[in-house]
């Protein structure tokens, strides 16, 4: 609908060499290795002062699940804040500049601690999470292994 309506229609002045929506959905896997590379070349470096939260990335609507084939096999039926979802979950460790120091998906059953102890190897200072990275062990294992310690 966005790719219809906003792109196709609202913004092909500004664009107008755009593809067909089906030419696009056939041109976003090449696109994956060039995206993440340039993720990964403007990444920012810990400053001792860092923030960390995922997101849901639904793929489908509850009521589509069983009908959903896309990604039948990758994709979980998880619980945020927000409510039960079926898709992806998106953690980010931020700067306090509000640059990106690391970046993690998981599937959507995931639990917000999992995927700490990998994304916060090159950490250092102060980590600020909510209340879903609260934690004993994970906060002594930051401590010992990164020097870093977790504030929820």
């Amino acid at each position: 609908a966005f790719y219809y309506h906003h792109m196709l229609g609202m913004m092909k002045r500004e664009f107008p060499n755009l593809p067909s929506y089906s030419r696009f959905i056939e041109l976003v896997p090449r696109s994956i290795m060039p995206l993440c590379s340039y993720l990964q070349s403007i990444m920012g470096d810990c400053t001792g002062i860092s923030y960390i939260d995922s997101t849901k990335i639904a793929v489908c609507h509850n009521k589509r699940i069983y009908r959903h084939k896309v990604f039948e096999g990758l994709a979980t039926r998880g619980k945020s804040s927000m409510g039960w979802f079926y898709g992806f979950k998106l953690h980010a460790i931020i700067n306090h500049k509000g640059e990106l120091v690391s970046v993690k998906v998981t599937a959507g059953n995931t639990d917000d601690r999992a995927p700490v102890k990998d994304m916060a190897t090159s950490l250092f200072g102060k980590l600020f999470g909510d209340r879903g990275y609260i934690s004993k062990a994970l906060n002594a294992w930051l401590t010992k292994h990164s020097d870093t310690r977790l504030i929820t």
